[in-house]
């Protein structure tokens, strides 16, 4: 399933925002985490995650497009249930989220912008400095990272994780590749 170029490759000939690549990787080590605690595929539920963003900059703004043309460029590179994923993962394509797969890369794209917002305000900026506690205070706060939707982190209650299970295993994977993330 390996892709014909090295996913690295791809993230860096298709992205240049060098933010975009540390939340696809954020998200790719999620979703590594999640295909471990649920036993999945690790390496395809991580490449999901890895390229889930790879048309970000290529439609520009175009919202639609977003996800279903990181779809057609993943097409020989990903099975189907990955490139649905990929698709559902933004609802403006409407394509639905059904399976645990496409439901888990929602809540992982979701948390990885609340647990990067929790660590930018810790005195040290480092994730080691976030806490499960911390990242349950700040969900409840509304006006933290106010463009972290709450409700598609909730998402991963319909994989059947508890909220504060997920905010542990989603933390314990980006504490893990701290050093490729910065923080």
């Amino acid at each position: 399933m390996m892709p014909k170029k090295k996913p690295t490759e791809l993230l860096n000939e298709n992205i240049s925002n060098e933010n975009l690549k540390k939340h696809m990787i954020a998200v790719s080590a999620i979703m590594q985490g999640l295909a471990k605690k649920f036993g999945e595929n690790e390496e395809a539920w991580m490449l999901t995650g890895l390229l889930h963003d790879i048309d970000y900059e290529k439609v520009g703004g175009d919202m639609k497009r977003h996800g279903s043309v990181s779809a057609e460029m993943l097409q020989e590179m990903l099975p189907e249930g990955c490139l649905h994923a990929i698709k559902a993962h933004n609802e403006s394509t409407g394509i639905k989220a059904e399976s645990l797969l496409d439901k888990s890369l929602i809540a992982a794209d979701a948390v990885s912008g609340l647990i990067v917002a929790a660590a930018l305000v810790m005195p040290n900026k480092r994730l080691s400095e976030v806490m499960v506690e911390t990242l349950k205070n700040k969900m409840k706060d509304k006006s933290f990272a106010r463009n972290v939707d709450r409700n598609r982190i909730r998402v991963c209650e319909e994989t059947g994780l508890e909220l504060e299970e997920f905010f542990e295993m989603a933390l314990r994977s980006m504490q893990g590749i701290s050093n490729l993330l910065g923080l």
